[in-house]
């Protein structure tokens, strides 16, 4: 049975990562070819300066890729790889809440398992450390803004969990609205301390010697040895719409795996009858 589901959940993530991709390469993607653009004409600016200055050009990089290939094979594999593999773990999660709460039904917990995922593993991280289009961020931060971002969503899950857990055990006395709004509160609270004390992107150190105490690592205009300014800062319309573009693929993603999951795991735990109610747990 369990195999079953996590099955159902990984085709769910595959569809679901299917329909993510085709948003992103109709919406995010010439936000990423402008950042690209951006990047490069940065990097001629700078490599001016640096001759003028009579200092050495560094190598160009190349690509093992054409920007053809990236933008639509190697997205393309990676979005529907990683929705497959956030749908085998919906549905591993799913499994773990079936029969603990209440006499929900199997499509309607999944919906709320989806929605839960959507939050704890991608939402909530993100609004501390939002994504990012190329040339947004120091290359000597890498690790540390990965560690980070990994701090950020096992807090995010963990706090998660533990507000179920606290509505679930405030419900008797509180009551299911008042219990809710209790775990709520109590997971905002957390989640929002774990913000405080995680540093900004822009106050890591590589980013503090080279630009300054920023609050971000977003690039600021490039200027010569007079201060004068020769290239302008990353745009900010371009990170914004990447960002917008980038939350809105999650929740296709998201919400596609809850859509399809959902009817698929009902028939299989109620026997294709008309039950509603929630199936038995699936380790009875």
């Amino acid at each position: 049975m369990v195999g079953k589901l996590i099955v159902r959940g990984t085709l769910a993530g595959i569809v679901g990562g299917i329909l993510a991709f085709v948003f992103a390469r109709i919406f995010a993607e010439p936000q990423i070819q402008t950042a690209i653009d951006y990047e490069s004409g940065r990097d001629a600016a700078q490599a001016a300066l640096d001759r003028a200055a009579g200092l050495a050009a560094s190598a160009e990089e190349t690509e093992l890729f054409s920007r053809g290939i990236q933008a639509n094979l190697g997205v393309g594999v990676g979005i529907v790889a990683f929705g497959a593999a956030m749908g085998a773990l919906m549905a591993v999660a799913y499994v773990y809440s079936v029969g603990r709460t209440g006499s929900l039904r199997p499509r309607t917990l999944a919906l709320l398992v989806a929605g839960g995922c959507f939050l704890g593993l991608y939402l909530v991280p993100f609004l501390k450390y939002p994504a990012n289009p190329p040339a947004v961020g120091h290359h000597m931060t890498i690790a540390d803004r990965s560690t980070l971002y990994l701090v950020m969503v096992l807090a995010s899950v963990a706090f998660l969990v533990g507000a179920v857990w606290l509505g679930q055990r405030l419900t008797a006395r509180f009551g299911t609205w008042n219990a809710s709004l209790l775990a709520i509160g109590a997971f905002v609270v957390a989640i929002g301390i774990v913000m405080l004390l995680l540093p900004s992107l822009g106050h890591l150190q590589a980013n503090v010697e080279e630009y300054g105490r920023q609050a971000t690592e977003t690039p600021l205009p490039l200027t010569d040895s007079q201060g004068k300014i020769v290239y302008p800062g990353f745009p900010a319309d371009v990170l914004y719409s990447f960002r917008l573009y980038s939350v809105g693929a999650q929740l296709i993603l998201w919400a596609t795996i809850g859509l399809l999951f959902g009817p698929a795991a009902e028939r299989l735990l109620t026997g294709g009858t008309k039950d509603r109610r929630a199936a038995t747990p699936v380790g009875a």
